[in-house]
């Protein structure tokens, strides 16, 4: 516009950048700025802290600490609405000490936070899980008179609730509404989120039904989704399928969550057809299974032996364009592994290089411990070896199942080195090795380096 000469003043510009920010033009409105004020038009806070917010949004919260220096520079000062909108950013980039910085330079300067300054802050020491200074801070807030709200009120029982505070997070719920401040449908997720996590589905239960419903405040998806996963965690799958029927019936529609939330709690009780119904039913739906669903299902496939539909499975993922991740692999595997089928797990294994996957600690502990069991010790040990090579230092597991596999296979003198490497290490002995150690304690196979280390 600059280019083709029109005259526009300050009000026009701050209008044209709030108009390309609200439409998501985030670096045209940077562009257009910079075109301001190299033609000379001085930005007002208005501007800055337009500018300043868009930034922000868009994960670029260092320049737009730069700006606001340049701000100071200029002679228009920073209000609570910059200083704000950097600290909320600060706080979801994770840099807590950066934002209570800030908030330490705004409240020298005479700014007086707001319960938006606030609530940032206790949101990002939530996250950063500093209970006690969250407390402090929540003190502060309530000595300078700063009417805590409904979201300031839901970040302290969700980080009650993540705390394991339950009790507190109860009690909270309560002062809020003795403040006269209605709790919403986050506040209320929060409280049944944290009675999920503590196993208390009827308490949990009862936050859905007494205190969401009949308080008139409507539960959305993630209420029911809470419910559903919480049950099937704690495998009352059936009240979760209840709730489920209840959804399907009254609303809100099932997503993909509910969906695999119901075939997680079906395969880990073997009730893997009502998983598949599950599964067929939502892929009906137009609703896209993603990774987490594919994984659950084909975990249920496998650790009840039904390969043929996991290797099923596992096709139908590929042909969907999703592609199968290290997690994936390694479950397929264990199950072939466990069913007998190496040679089908060994190709997949040497074949995760030309799906540009890297075998993981699981992977090779899946791998040796299925070789070991079909009497490979050989290769088990190479693959043992090659571990560390790979920068996948072996675990308690993999010296285990390695020592293991050498004893089964008479193999003293090797799961003498590997004994000596594992203690060396600062790993201890299994059940399973331990008995075997015993047994051949029991013996006249083993050497005194054996007796000694045992």
């Amino acid at each position: 516009m600059l280019k083709l000469g029109l005259q526009l003043d300050a009000v026009i510009f701050n209008t044209l950048i709030n108009g390309l920010f609200l439409g998501g033009k985030v670096a045209q409105a940077v562009r257009l700025f910079d075109d301001m004020v190299r033609e000379g038009y001085e930005p007002s806070l208005i501007t800055y802290n337009t500018i300043v917010n868009g930034l922000c949004k868009i994960g670029h919260t260092t320049h737009a600490i730069r700006l606001m220096r340049t701000m100071e520079e200029r002679g228009c000062a920073p209000n609570i609405v910059t200083y704000s909108t950097i600290i909320d950013s600060l706080g979801k980039d994770k840099l807590v000490t950066d934002a209570l910085n800030l908030f330490s330079e705004m409240t020298d300067k005479g700014i007086q936070p707001n319960v938006f300054t606030y609530s940032s802050l206790l949101h990002a020491m939530c996250n950063a899980g500093q209970w006690e200074e969250v407390i402090t801070l929540w003190n502060e807030m309530l000595a300078n008179n700063c009417k805590p709200n409904v979201v300031s009120y839901s970040i302290l029982v969700d980080a009650a609730c993540k705390e394991g505070k339950i009790s507190e997070a109860h009690d909270i719920v309560e002062r809020m509404i003795q403040d006269g401040v209605q709790p919403n449908t986050v506040t209320y997720n929060a409280l049944m989120d944290g009675y999920c996590l503590q196993g208390k589905m009827d308490e949990a239960r009862k936050v859905l039904n007494s205190m969401m419903i009949v308080r008139g405040c409507v539960p959305d998806v993630y209420s029911y989704n809470i419910m559903v996963n919480g049950f099937c965690k704690d495998k009352r799958v059936d009240e979760a399928m209840q709730l489920f029927r209840e959804m399907s019936r009254n609303g809100p529609f099932p997503d993909a969550v509910t969906y695999t939330s119901l075939i997680n709690g079906m395969s880990r009780l073997g009730r893997l057809s009502v998983a598949e119904e599950l599964f067929n039913e939502m892929s009906a739906l137009g609703l896209v299974p993603d990774m987490i669903t594919y994984s659950t299902l084909l975990h249920g496939f496998c650790k009840n032996g039904q390969m043929y539909k996991a290797l099923g499975l596992f096709k139908v993922m590929q042909k969907s364009g999703l592609k199968p991740n290290i997690v994936h692999y390694s479950i397929l595997m264990d199950g072939l592994c466990n069913a007998g089928q190496l040679t089908i797990a060994r190709e997949l294994f040497h074949g995760l290089s030309l799906k540009g996957l890297q075998p993981d600690i699981y992977t090779y502990n899946i791998m040796i411990k299925g070789l070991c069991k079909a009497g490979i010790t050989n290769e088990a040990f190479e693959l043992f070896k090659e571990m560390e090579v790979n920068g996948c230092l072996p675990n308690s597991i993999s010296y285990n199942v390695m020592i293991q596999g050498l004893l089964q296979e008479n193999d003293v003198s090797t799961a003498e080195k590997i004994l000596d490497e594992m203690v060396s290490k600062g790993f201890s002995a299994d059940i399973s090795t331990s008995t075997m150690f015993v047994e051949l304690l029991c013996s006249d196979t083993t050497s005194e380096f054996f007796h000694e280390k045992v």
